[in-house]
């Protein structure tokens, strides 16, 4: 016999099964008791909360034969065939592949015809954003005034993209992710079901990795008994099976981070490789690990909002005594940045690794919070005598204050019309451009070469390489530069990390030129 997936064998078959959406829940057993029953409804929400299992207890419940206390009873004909995905009065429809006005229009011809038995004849939609703009077009008129026995149910996840039209039409349900708790609490019921062992901890963090969805969290605990058939399940043995690594290790990081010791948190990181750990799930969960020791630090009664154990708390707590606001917030908004961006870095350890040299280093950036950090170093240094002999440190930028104001004059005045536009308007031009080709160009080094050509320098390794090595990334640059200076722009791009040359070629035109900030029409 066939293997069937929890979340599909535990499906909720009574309205009381459903859990985290009892709003929705008991609007509709009332609609169904008082004989209030809509023609449309729109279900939206994040994937797994139950969209479409509401959807079939709904067409059982308004079919059924004897209803027990508005629940369908689920074994007259009806509910028996609609289990089965027999029935003749229940139509489940993909949007995603069948979201074109032909299909839609063999819908409007079926509602004509009455159902063969039973009282309602109910279309379920799922995704109907997929829908074209003619397929929602087309399905307007019969979704306003349906023959009395025919009701759509439409199901999203990105409830934006329905036109308006279709949403008047619809009685709106807005399903809500679910609680770590309440999925928790389902996931035991489901464990002495299956027969099998797990201890509290392992339990609630597989209900937080599910991330407000209840089928999502099913498929993880599915994977987790399938690894450790026969045995209990621990704490651990979750961190092992889903690449996750346990709180401690972020506290050993951030302590790494805050004293500066660089070769430790590299060390740190090859450790976590090694284990086989997921580093973009990684560097999401340090920042949201950053997140709740803000909370400690800032928010009152703090430990309301983190949701964490007594034991991790207390060791969170410990860790918001090592580290100010100002300082925090920095790490925060590196690790968000870094979190966004490595998902789509193919060198994704490299990226993490500079992550972290940044975090140490604060002199590399030149922001105000990052300004602060260095400030409370120098503090730091002063209070306990630590001096040391003077560096400079290579500016990627030019000094142009010792550059003669003549020369600069002769200088803007010897460039070409269309490179003077280019700079002054590169702000909104890189707010303009589609990502990340616009985050990489934020921070360039704009100048001219002998032949006029603009060099773009980039600072970051990473900047340069998508343009170096992706395909038609440097060609789609100079396209969008050329439209909008109406003339054909080439471009140079140079790595400035590994290039110290490129470090000190040409004045910075970006520094150079008064830029005016101008706003579009």
């Amino acid at each position: 016999m066939s293997y069937t997936a929890l979340y599909r064998k535990f499906r909720p078959q009574i309205f009381e099964d459903v859990r985290g959406q009892e709003h929705i829940v008991t609007t509709l057993r009332n609609q169904i008791a008082s004989e209030r029953i809509g023609h449309a409804y729109l279900f939206c929400g994040t994937r797994g909360t139950g969209k479409t299992t509401i959807a079939k207890l709904f067409a059982k419940a308004v079919n059924c034969e004897d209803l027990q206390k508005g629940n369908p009873c689920g074994q007259c004909r009806s509910c028996r065939s609609i289990a089965a995905n027999a029935s003749m009065n229940v139509i489940e429809i993909d949007a995603a592949s069948n979201n074109g006005v032909d299909n839609i229009r063999e819908i409007v011809d079926e509602v004509s015809y009455s159902p063969a038995e039973g009282k309602f004849k109910v279309y379920i939609i799922d995704e109907v954003h997929m829908l074209s703009t003619g397929a929602f077009n087309a399905l307007l008129k019969t979704l306003e005034e349906p023959p009395s026995y025919v009701i759509f149910i439409l199901a999203t996840t990105e409830v934006h993209k329905i036109p308006i039209t279709i949403l008047s039409r619809c009685q709106r349900y807005d399903f809500k992710r679910i609680t770590i708790p309440i999925i928790a609490e389902r996931l035991q019921e489901l464990l002495l079901s299956e027969h099998a062992k797990a201890d509290e901890k392992a339990i609630r963090y597989i209900a937080k990795m599910g991330d407000g969805s209840m089928r999502d969290a099913l498929s993880l605990l599915d994977q987790c008994i399938a690894f450790n058939l026969g045995e209990e399940l621990t704490y651990e043995k979750v961190l092992s099976i889903l690449g996750a690594v346990d709180q401690s290790v972020f506290s050993d990081l951030l302590k790494c981070i805050l004293e500066k010791r660089i070769s430790d948190a590299i060390t740190l990181i090859e450790e976590i490789l090694m284990q086989g750990r997921d580093l973009t799930q990684f560097t999401t969960e340090f920042a949201w690990y950053l997140r709740n020791i803000m909370l400690i630090r800032t928010a009152d009664s703090s430990r309301e909002l983190v949701d964490a154990s007594e034991e991790n708390l207390l060791k969170l707590e410990e860790d918001a005594t090592l580290i100010d606001t100002d300082q925090l917030i920095r790490f925060i908004r590196i690790f968000s940045e870094a979190s966004g961006q490595i998902k789509y870095s193919s060198q994704k350890r490299i990226l993490l690794e500079m992550t972290i040299i940044k975090l140490c280093r604060p002199e590399m950036e030149k922001n105000y919070d990052s300004l602060l950090d260095r400030i409370k170093n120098l503090e730091e240094k002063m209070e306990h005598g630590n001096f040391v002999n003077a560096t400079i440190i290579n500016d990627p930028a030019p000094v142009i204050e010792k550059i003669e104001k003549e020369e600069l004059l002769k200088l803007e005045s010897a460039l070409p019309d269309d490179i003077k536009t280019i700079v002054k308007k590169w702000n909104s031009y890189i707010m303009e451009m589609e990502r990340p080709m616009g985050i990489y160009l934020k921070n360039a080094h704009l100048s001219v070469d002998q032949d006029s050509r603009l060099v773009i320098s980039l600072s970051e390794y990473l900047a340069a390489d998508y343009f170096i090595v992706k395909e038609n990334a440097k060609e789609n640059l100079e396209n969008y530069l050329s439209k909008k200076v109406g003339k054909e722009i080439k471009v140079t791009i140079k790595s400035m990390e590994h290039n110290k040359e490129t470090q000190d070629e040409g004045i910075d035109l970006r520094a150079m030129i008064h830029m005016e900030i101008e706003v579009e029409e």
